[in-house]
């Protein structure tokens, strides 16, 4: 801040504007979630504790004061101001409507030849509860424990916890607030446990909507009431969502839910289209996010990984794409990648165009639609066509200085702006089937006060009954559920339990989805929910220069896939997930290959999972390779594939990801 400036703060503002909050297993022990957009990378083992159970996220709120010209003048703390924070969070999932589809695109339309079922209430039909046969009460359903307040530096303790709350009378722990040496906020959702009141014995039986169970995710207002010297602030509210775990948290996906946004309010003209599109910030991050999905899906390990036609960390090939010249050849690649990217209108539902990654229309077998798949939004189209055409700043640099890794250091006027940006950042808005962190209704800038900051509700105004079915008709009326929200509003959407979903969304036709058009993609929410990871006895291969090149790069091109610990049958799956959800691998960074023509100098490994020790992978692998080098039909190939599995204790989809290219090859030459 200059001298010039104004420092009298006026008004104040609650950063991030939406913070995301995730829950783990880990009894005590949790981090801050990203602050900046490219956060410095924690050593391996840091997101599970010394138990191997997983870690939860923080949410941290922050206050920042401004002048009367809307300049940030400092942040406030316990240390300039009086600062009381309260935050109301709620779970509202098994009181809500069934999830179906997203109820604001055209396939939910009740005319609409692809509707499916109704999105009826949840927990509509009678159950024996205590000895009586009758619908549960939605106040039942409904884990509200109120709102907490907390005030001061390095507080925390049970008068700070959200755990009043009941789901019929059993009470639910939703998460807690602290604040640090400074008293800004630190909000910890719940640790994953989900259950169903009718008991243990009873199973869920789908991806979405199991009636009688209930999980720990929530959401709701931030709010803070701030004085300086005794002059009373006004502060700009916030708002948390306790999400299900980052299992991927340096990877971002195809379209983030900032880039989601970001779109809404430029379509609303609250924000304005950048004037120039910057090669850089605009563009770079596009392609550099299908590069970085190679760490977590097979396919996009072939297609934009090493070796593979579109290597977005190929500086030689940004630098072509960086080049605004009117070269002829330059301007022919700009367009051919350009042309890659989903158009509904053009590609229809073609599962081909980039990103590979389902839609909110999604459905089994794939649907007659375009929404089967995901488009990026529309102004990062708009924007990547201005480049394509050579309208844009070539300003990549490579040798610029590397992006903030840490919040301080980001100017002070940056701030606020960053944390709003990086919390988005790292959630999705890829396939809102419903969803990994939040869905459908976020695209409505109805929900909005100001750029990404959520509506809130008067206490006085309460939410109308939509009755026993939600429809497209009644969602999209004024003041219903697209305007001013309360807690729990947001979540409420979701699956229950959560762990049913991310359990469910796999990738290609290895997880039944349809067609044989591909073993990896399309795919669901890669970048939170992985499918297939370089496992730790692999990278100990490539690191390995003893050991010979072409093994190194053979044990480079295998992927396991990652919820292989769960087990094949797809009951069995979402029940297991319920419980050992905090035993799967974390895919963290970790040193890579120096000054090499084909290794990356750093790379995305699996941590160890905890299940059950089995036999080496790459045992199994040795064992199907050496059987497909005489495979002679289809069949002996299935054959071979389910011998590896049973000798190693593996199951077998694990074995289709190794050999995959040999695999092919036999099809190809049929």
């Amino acid at each position: 801040m200059s001298q010039d400036t104004d420092s009298k703060v006026v008004r104040a503002a609650i950063h991030p504007a939406i913070g995301i909050a995730r829950v783990g297993n880990s009894e005590n022990e949790f981090y801050i979630g990203p602050e900046v957009l490219e956060p410095q990378p924690q050593p391996p083992g840091f997101y599970k504790d010394s138990k191997g159970a997983l870690k939860r996220e923080a949410a941290q709120f922050r206050i920042y004061g401004y002048n009367a010209n809307g300049e940030v003048v400092s942040e406030l703390t316990a240390d300039n101001a009086d600062i009381t924070w309260t935050v109301h969070v709620a779970n509202k999932k098994s009181a809500w409507y069934q999830f179906q589809l997203a109820l604001d695109i055209p396939e939910a339309a009740v005319n609409s030849p692809l509707k499916t079922d109704p999105s009826a209430l949840r927990n509509s039909q009678p159950v024996e509860i205590d000895g009586v046969t009758r619908i549960p009460t939605r106040a039942e359903l409904t884990i509200d424990p109120g709102p907490r307040s907390i005030t001061g530096p390095n507080k925390s303790g049970k008068e700070y916890e959200f755990d009043s709350g009941k789901f019929f009378k059993t009470n639910v722990y939703l998460g807690e607030l602290r604040t640090d040496d400074a008293g800004r906020l630190i909000f910890l959702g719940g640790h994953g446990l989900s259950a169903s009141f009718m008991g243990p014995d009873v199973k869920p039986t789908t991806f979405a909507n199991n009636d009688g169970w209930h999980d720990d995710t929530s959401d709701g207002p931030v709010t803070a009431a701030v004085s300086i010297d005794g002059r009373s602030i006004p502060v700009d509210p916030a708002w948390v969502v306790v999400a299900p775990p980052n299992y991927a948290p340096q990877v971002k996906g195809g379209r983030t839910l900032y880039d989601l946004l970001y779109h809404t309010f430029v379509a609303a003209g609250v924000l304005p289209f950048p004037q120039k599109i910057s090669f850089t910030n605009d563009i770079l991050p596009m392609f550099r996010r299908l590069s970085g999905l190679q760490w977590v899906n097979h396919g996009y390990a072939t297609q934009f990984g090493p070796g593979g036609r579109y290597n977005f960390a190929d500086q030689s090939l940004i630098a072509r794409l960086n080049d605004n010249s009117k070269d002829a050849a330059n301007t022919e690649v700009r367009l051919q990648i350009f042309n890659m990217f989903r158009e509904y209108v053009r590609d229809g539902k073609s599962p081909v165009p980039w990103p590979w990654e389902y839609g909110d229309a999604m459905d089994v077998p794939p649907a007659d639609t375009p929404r089967q798949n995901v488009a990026i939004s529309a102004t990062q189209y708009q924007m990547l066509q201005k480049w394509a055409g050579g309208d844009f700043i070539a300003d990549w640099d490579p040798k610029a200085k590397p992006a903030p890794g840490t919040l301080s250091d980001v100017p002070l006027a940056e701030q606020p702006e960053m944390l709003d940006r990086a919390a988005l950042a790292f959630c999705l808005a890829d396939a809102f089937h419903p969803g990994c962190e939040v869905t459908w209704p976020m695209r409505h800038a109805t929900m909005y006060m100001s750029p990404f900051r959520i509506r809130h509700r008067a206490p006085d105004d309460p939410e109308p009954n939509y009755g026993s079915q939600l429809t497209q008709e009644m969602v999209l009326k004024p003041n219903g559920a697209l305007y001013g929200q309360g807690p729990g509003t947001l979540t409420r959407w979701m699956a229950v339990p959560w762990q049913t979903d991310t359990a469910s969304c796999r990738s290609g036709y290895y997880a039944g989805y349809g067609p044989r058009y591909d073993p990896f993609v399309p795919t669901f929410w890669p970048a939170r929910v992985p499918n297939h990871v370089l496992t730790e006895e692999d990278y100990d291969i490539i690191v390995d220069p003893s050991k010979p090149r072409e093994e190194r790069i053979k044990a480079f091109g295998r992927r396991a896939v990652w919820l292989r610990g769960l087990g094949k049958n797809y009951l069995d799956a979402i029940d297991s997930m319920i419980t050992n959800f905090g035993k799967l691998g974390v895919v963290e960074e970790r040193p890579g290959v120096a000054n090499d023509d084909f290794f990356p100098e750093q790379m995305m490994v699996e941590s160890k999972p905890g299940f059950k020790k089995r036999a080496p992978l790459l045992q199994g692998l040795m064992l199907l390779d050496l059987s497909l080098e005489t495979a002679a039909s289809e069949e002996s190939v299935a054959i071979a594939v389910a011998e590896a599995a049973e000798a190693t204790g593996h199951d077998e989809d694990e074995f289709v990801v190794g050999p995959i290219d040999k695999i092919n090859r036999f099809r190809n030459a049929r």
